[in-house]
């Protein structure tokens, strides 16, 4: 039996939202993780999600299978973040300084090793007993920093991946995953730095 034109392409389509469905499900969690730390607010954060999932769904045909599912829809979770009215207000208002660099241009030497830390926020979480001081802390960091840091550390993506995702150089993912993380410890020995203090 020959199948009519609109019931193949429901057909098709159906078979392409569920191979969508068995990708994005599993990332759910980890996406609404960082919608919520983007957002700092639980509703915008699920109307992110949301909108990011509705965006993949859409563009799920152009996707190259076999490619990074998983950095393609948290790039598209952190474009339709960077595209709303906070993000941009939010963008606008951090500024970057030179990764890791000081007034001269030369190193920092308030960064040693750079990305090759031994004290990571991990090893400072595991003796810290308190988990409100942490969060207290991560929301205290610039958006950049918090957006490394979460990709890190809290999702362990590879800085491939992170590069990918934030659509910067690998070299500027380590820089800002130093910069986070030396941010970090120095919030969690002085609760109460200032953002400013930190990067000054």
């Amino acid at each position: 039996m020959t199948l009519l034109t609109w019931k193949r392409s429901e057909r098709q389509g159906s078979s392409q939202t569920s191979a969508f469905e068995e990708l994005a499900m599993p990332l759910l969690p980890s996406l609404y993780n960082l919608a919520f730390w983007l957002c700092r607010n639980a509703t915008d954060a699920e109307d992110l999600v949301q909108e990011t999932f509705l965006k993949a769904l859409r563009g799920f045909a152009a996707f190259e299978q076999g490619s990074n599912f998983r950095a393609w829809i948290f790039r598209i979770l952190r474009n339709t973040w960077l595209t709303s009215v906070t993000g941009l207000a939010s963008t606008r208002t951090v500024a970057l300084e030179g990764e890791l660099a000081g007034p001269d241009g030369a190193p920092d030497s308030n960064y040693p090793e750079a990305a090759v830390d031994r004290r990571t926020p991990e090893l400072n979480l595991l003796a810290l007993s308190d988990a409100a001081a942490l969060q207290a802390a991560m929301e205290k960091l610039p958006s950049p920093l918090l957006e490394v840091i979460l990709l890190c550390d809290i999702e362990e993506m590879k800085y491939k991946e992170i590069a990918t995702v934030l659509d910067i150089p690998i070299g500027t993912v380590m820089s800002r995953i130093a910069r986070a993380r030396a941010a970090l410890r120095k919030l969690l020995e002085q609760p109460s730095a200032s953002v400013k203090e930190i990067r000054a």
